[in-house]
């Protein structure tokens, strides 16, 4: 089971494990307004969002869209004989924020589903069903500038998506990927109208307990969790030294189910 798929079964402490509410919260503002309206789905923006803010800060363009690629190739596999050959014309056609780019990159994404959900993607919208409109692209176009500008400030990032393996995975969460980390903060970008709830705040915890479990030395020095919604243009931290020991004991032996693992205190972490 994934790390969603976890805390979608798990029932949390009145509030949370760790409430939104004690996150520290920091509203940016550029002046732009998006549109209440789109015509695409919201999970598709959030991830042509995330792609097209590491493609336009120099990741390779296969690779910011990696998940996507081997989403077609799974969905040959599946029996979408022409997946492979149909991503690989709409890969060709993003070169930046252009409208063009971004209708393409809306299209590309679909293909995300064959990989993380072979079941769903049967019912899933096709590319040929995806066309994002004026407003939609408008909006897209917009919170990937946002989030270029948002690295600017609290880059560089030392690490573009982030995996536990072989350690930090248990029989019960064996797998699940992160978004970013800097150098001293691990982030996550969520591009929902709302603010964050106590789910995204234990999936970050998850992802910081699984990173100290890894053993792999870019979590060594991580002592903040982040949150950064481009939608809302607003910023989410906590330092780790601020989540109870017990908490974060809770979560590994109840949520993670690493009763074999001792944690390093959080304090020790934000000390060294």
């Amino acid at each position: 089971m994934n790390v969603t798929g976890r805390i979608n079964q798990v029932k949390q402490p009145k509030g949370g494990y760790i409430k939104p509410s004690q996150f520290l919260v920091k509203e940016l503002d550029d002046s732009n307004v998006l549109s209440e309206t789109e015509n695409v789905h919201a999970s598709v923006i959030g991830m042509v969002v995330d792609y097209l803010t590491r493609f336009m800060m120099g990741t390779e363009i296969t690779k910011a869209f990696e998940i996507s690629c081997m989403g077609a190739a799974c969905a040959v596999k599946l029996g979408n004989t022409g997946a492979v050959k149909e991503a690989k014309e709409y890969l060709a056609e993003i070169k930046g924020l252009d409208d063009k780019s971004i209708i393409n990159a809306c299209k590309m994404v679909t293909f995300d589903v064959w990989y993380r959900n072979p079941m769903g993607a049967l019912m899933a919208k096709t590319a040929s069903e995806t066309t994002a409109d004026k407003d939609t692209v408008k909006n897209i176009k917009i919170m990937v500038e946002r989030s270029i500008a948002f690295w600017k400030e609290y880059g560089p990032i030392t690490k573009d998506g982030f995996t536990f393996e072989d350690k930090g995975y248990t029989e019960t969460v064996n797998s699940g990927d992160g978004d970013y980390l800097t150098e001293d903060t691990l982030w996550d970008f969520k591009v929902s109208k709302s603010k964050p709830t106590n789910k995204h705040t234990l999936q970050l915890l998850m992802y910081w307990i699984m990173g100290q479990h890894s053993g792999k030395a870019e979590f060594k020095n991580i002592t903040k969790l982040g949150i950064f919604n481009p939608r809302l243009n607003t910023i989410y931290t906590i330092q780790i030294a601020d989540v109870p020991s017990e908490v974060i004991k809770e979560v590994e032996d109840d949520v993670i189910c690493c009763l074999l693992y001792t944690s390093p205190s959080p304090r020790d972490a934000h000390e060294s």
